[in-house]
């Protein structure tokens, strides 16, 4: 199928989207429950939409509807013997049944925990061990999903939790109960973050906190009546469970979900929505997505024809390193269609803050502070070189804006001193949103979360005027005779080699036999035969050996062998131990 006959969708007969208006006050940061705001949106006509692969309407889901389905399906769990506090995991499947279920938890005063579909896993095996080690550390009292799944997240769940699909769990009874009222500093769910794996952290969240971070997202994105959400985004990340799943809602805002697995068959498929539903857009992705849509358009497609993204006011990016490269493509794409380069919007969060840290002032669009790479290193500040007479590689680092209403940031040394304006250091924030601590795991919140509530991120990055850059994971850097060097600038120059594409390679330090630290690339290899594999490989080691000044590991292993997070993300630190433990095996250049 070309790209053309992909974004090719006839508008849908047959049922209607949600409107626009709700028809009721648009309301921000009155409520400090999710279960009042959903009440609140359940007086009005807007709710959610759900789409298949093609961009057609498969059903309409009011807010006045999920509410009544989901104080139902509380009654439930009720007359079932869940009580508050326990925990209800739910498989986060695109569609009306979780959302009621998930929504069912909070008026039950029960904590739900959504956990990722298998689309994400390198396999059957895989997934079912994953799901078993966060149910173990969720502790549930039973284990929700898709019927079409349940042989499989019931195998995770044996021994653990009952397991039920969604129509054995709508047959139950459902007998009048009285339902509890939501405590606002009560955990409202558990949000496992994306780099939960081996040893996950159920991020607890309050209500009072996911409420005062969806009030800070509005007011940042300057949400208003007349926008619409539209979202590709899974629904157990932190970026689509609460930017473009409660955040809407929050707001009395209709928005339209085409399911994870359907945009990565059909990524023309979320432009196709956009140009379609009236309203002021507001859609959110990681880079990659950007990139995915950007390479699926040709020069001879009538873009124009196909596409309608004048009205695209909001196209969040975060989540993950933003590129601004990529960014430009899809410029350079779709401006014929009317996308508008300042409706870019860049972020920075994390699951421990709810979702949101900070956000660029709205129609500022991509804005980067070029910097000396050798500066990104620890050598000096991160500002422009004083010797302009030495050549300088640059890197582009992007503004993610300034904090939400009700947090603050600093930045802070190795000695945890506050540094100042252009010092790196690791990002610290505080204040609304910030996340209860770690699920039953003291130990994992004590080692990022101070008794005075500041939040170490994890990350790298500075600060200008207020407005945050982030630099990398802490954890991710290479350190070699001293020098700190950044994977993603070893990742990107390799990008830049022909046949290599953003997600193909993964960069990280290791000891060679001779007990030295080295730097390891692992690229991803589409090429059989034998000597282009060796050419590759030598021209992989030049390239390094230009940025880094050192000899380097090159191996070239299969396609699709890097390992992800559950919302897409390379995962260095995984793929370094499937590494070192054998499991990923590299092809032999000789063989």
């Amino acid at each position: 199928m070309t790209a053309v006959d992909e974004a090719a969708t006839d508008a849908p007969n047959g049922p209607e989207p949600t409107p626009l208006l709700s028809g009721i006050p648009f309301v921000t940061g009155r409520y400090e429950t999710l279960t009042d705001a959903l009440d609140y949106a359940a007086t009005g006509a807007t709710g959610y939409n759900f789409y298949d692969a093609r961009a057609n309407l498969l059903r309409a889901y009011p807010f006045a509807e999920l509410a009544r389905d989901a104080r139902e399906n509380a009654l439930r769990l009720i007359a079932h013997g869940v009580k508050p506090g326990e925990r209800l995991a739910l498989i986060a499947e695109t569609g009306a049944e979780f959302a009621a279920a998930f929504y069912a938890a909070l008026y039950a005063g029960v904590l739900p925990v959504p956990l990722p579909l298998p689309t994400s896993f390198g396999g059957r095996q895989a997934y079912v061990e994953q799901i078993r080690v966060q149910l173990s550390s969720c502790d549930p009292v039973l284990v929700l999903g898709p019927d079409s799944l349940k042989a499989m997240f019931a195998e995770a769940a044996e021994g653990l939790a009952p397991a039920m699909g969604w129509e054995e769990f709508a047959a139950l009874p459902a007998p009048a109960a009285a339902l509890p009222k939501a405590d606002p500093d009560a955990i409202a769910y558990l949000q496992y973050s994306s780099g939960s794996t081996r040893f996950p952290h159920g991020v607890a969240v309050t209500h009072r906190a996911v409420m005062a971070n969806l009030n800070g997202h509005a007011l940042s994105m300057q949400l208003a009546v007349g926008d619409r959400g539209i979202s590709w985004l899974p629904w157990y990340h932190d970026m689509g469970l609460v930017g473009t799943f409660l955040s809407p809602m929050a707001v009395q805002l209709s928005v339209d979900f085409i399911a994870t697995d359907d945009f990565a068959r059909r990524p023309l498929s979320w432009l196709t929505l956009i140009s379609r539903n009236p309203g002021n857009s507001l859609s959110y992705s990681p880079t990659f997505g950007y990139d995915i849509c950007a390479r699926r358009v040709s020069t001879q497609t009538d873009v124009a024809g196909r596409f309608d993204l004048s009205r695209w006011k909001i196209a969040g990016n975060g989540a993950d390193m933003i590129r601004p490269d990529i960014c430009q493509a899809f410029v350079d794409a779709f401006a014929p269609a009317g996308f508008r380069a300042e409706a870019f919007t860049p972020s920075y969060g994390l699951a421990e803050a709810t979702l949101a840290v900070t956000v660029a002032p709205a129609g500022q669009g991509i804005v980067c502070d070029l910097i000396d790479e050798k500066k990104l290193a620890g050598e000096g500040f991160a500002d422009n070189p004083s010797d302009l007479a030495k050549p300088v590689r640059y890197r582009a680092i992007v503004d993610c804006g300034v904090a939400l209403k009700g947090l603050s940031i600093e930045i802070r040394g190795n000695d945890s001193q506050i540094l100042g304006d252009r010092q790196i250091g690791r990002v610290l924030v505080k204040g609304l949103g910030i996340m209860q601590g770690y699920f039953r795991d003291p130990e994992a919140t004590a080692a990022c979360l101070s008794a005075d509530g500041w939040l170490d991120t994890g990350d790298m990055g500075y600060l200008v005027n207020g407005h945050l850059f982030i630099v990398g994971r802490a954890k991710d850097m290479i350190i070699l005779n001293g020098k700190n060097h950044w994977p993603q600038d070893i990742e990107w120059a390799i990008e830049q080699l022909e046949g290599f594409k953003a997600g193909d390679i993964a960069a990280f330090s290791i000891t060679t036999p001779q007990g030295e630290e080295a730097p390891a690339v692992l690229v991803q290899c589409r090429t059989t035969d034998l000597d282009e594999r060796a050419r590759l490989k030598e021209a992989i080691r030049n390239k390094v050996r230009s940025i880094t000044g050192m000899s380097c590991v090159v191996e070239l292993v299969p396609p699709r062998t890097l390992p992800r997070t559950s919302s897409g993300k390379l995962s260095r630190v995984k793929a370094r131990q499937l590494y070192l433990s054998g499991e990923i095996v590299p092809f032999d250049v000789a063989a």
